[in-house]
């Protein structure tokens, strides 16, 4: 039978092939939208600052109601798996806290380039390639460590980059001056408030009008796809070679170190049952998500780095992915 070894087992080659069209399926989608969004500036068919404006939406319409609602359906209970978390958010921030400081030495740049360099590096594409690309592989035991791991993202991740951002924003100025413009920096971010507001309907058990829930609905769905368009929008006259060896240092921390450090805690340091263990590191090894362009976009710092690093990761992901589904045995 073709594809088969002498043993009568599938041979790599023919195992490999759904595989990598299941990376594919998932990636190429998204690759899509940004080459989409570049065209589209490329041939002047926007006006100028359309990036900046589609940004604002995402930031302060489209995301805001993603998260409140996706955290409002998550039982709070279910969403502090410590296991999970000491993996999967261990490895995250343990590789945020490194990237920084190797970061000021080997790629100097303010606070809030250095915080944008170090969430590059670990703030993974959870929600739109990492959900698919679990609920393909385990079915729906895939789901929970995806919608976790996205709560992580966008609460723990979120709230620490921002407050980073902020100190960045108001350096300069007295310890209490920067205490108060922090918290209020930090009060204000509609993404932030948003985490929070869903986690404490979930915790209530606030039952949500169904009107609402269809209007956060369609909106929170338009959040991925307009990022991605507003980073092929910005990408347009830039060049991802600018600042080339920071690019590639950042892709080879997500790509590579935070799935062998996530690998590490969740097979030996917590002794995850497989599944979990499994998805963990397939999360820590997604390409870097929308989310961190937004973020630089809304501060204006590390813009042109980060777009790079999602376009990078997203396309080396393929293989990377690949692989990593074949170390694991799924498929």
């Amino acid at each position: 039978m073709p594809g088969k070894g002498l043993d009568g087992r599938l041979s790599p080659r023919a195992v490999s092939r759904p595989i990598m069209l299941a990376v594919v399926n998932v990636v190429l989608p998204v690759f899509a939208i940004m080459l989409a969004g570049y065209l589209r500036g490329h041939f002047s068919l926007l006006g100028q600052g359309s990036s900046q404006a589609l940004n604002g939406y995402v930031y302060y319409v489209a995301l805001p109601a993603m998260f409140f609602l996706s955290m409002s359906r998550v039982p709070v209970e279910q969403a502090f798996d410590l296991g999970f978390l000491g993996a999967y958010g261990g490895a995250a921030l343990l590789l945020f806290a490194v990237s920084m400081v190797i970061a000021r030495f080997a790629f100097p740049n303010r606070l809030g380039g250095l915080g944008l360099h170090a969430m590059s590096a670990i703030f993974a594409n959870t929600g739109y390639m990492g959900i698919p690309l679990l609920l393909i592989a385990y079915g729906d035991a895939g789901r929970l460590p995806g919608v976790i791991s996205s709560l992580f993202n966008g609460v723990v991740v979120m709230a620490l980059v921002t407050a980073i951002l902020e100190l960045d924003l108001h350096a300069g100025a007295g310890p209490l001056q920067i205490l108060r413009k922090l918290t209020l920096g930090i009060l204000r971010s509609p993404l932030l408030m948003a985490a929070v507001a869903g986690l404490l309907a979930s915790a209530t058990g606030v039952v949500l009008p169904k009107a609402f829930v269809t209007f956060a609905d369609l909106l929170g769905v338009t959040a991925g796809p307009c990022a991605l368009f507003a980073i092929g929008l910005f990408m347009v006259g830039k060049s991802i070679r600018t600042d080339l060896g920071e690019v590639l240092w950042v892709t080879a921390l997500k790509l590579l170190a935070q799935p062998l450090l996530t690998w590490w805690l969740a097979y030996e340091v917590f002794a995850l049952e497989p599944t979990a263990a499994a998805a963990a590191v397939i999360l820590a090894a997604l390409p870097t998500g929308a989310l961190s362009f937004v973020l630089a976009q809304r501060y204006q710092v590390y813009v042109q780095r980060s777009t790079a690093v999602i376009l990078v990761s997203t396309v080396l992901s393929v293989v990377t992915l690949t692989a990593l589904f074949l170390v694991i045995g799924v498929g």
